[in-house]
């Protein structure tokens, strides 16, 4: 098996890429729960600790 250095480097943008995509998609998974938390928590009421 030979390793051949110049296929290595010439793969290296696409593998950029490749991972540039997945950081992408991460980022908008993310988005889009903390955004439908947002809009779907309904906020608790606290009781005081002077009500019985």
């Amino acid at each position: 098996m030979q390793f051949n250095a110049m296929a290595f480097v010439d793969n290296l943008k696409y593998m950029g890429a490749g991972m540039l995509g997945i950081f992408i998609v991460m980022g908008v998974i993310i988005a889009a729960i903390y955004g439908l938390s947002a809009l779907f928590n309904k906020p608790t009421k606290k009781k005081k600790d002077t009500e019985k």
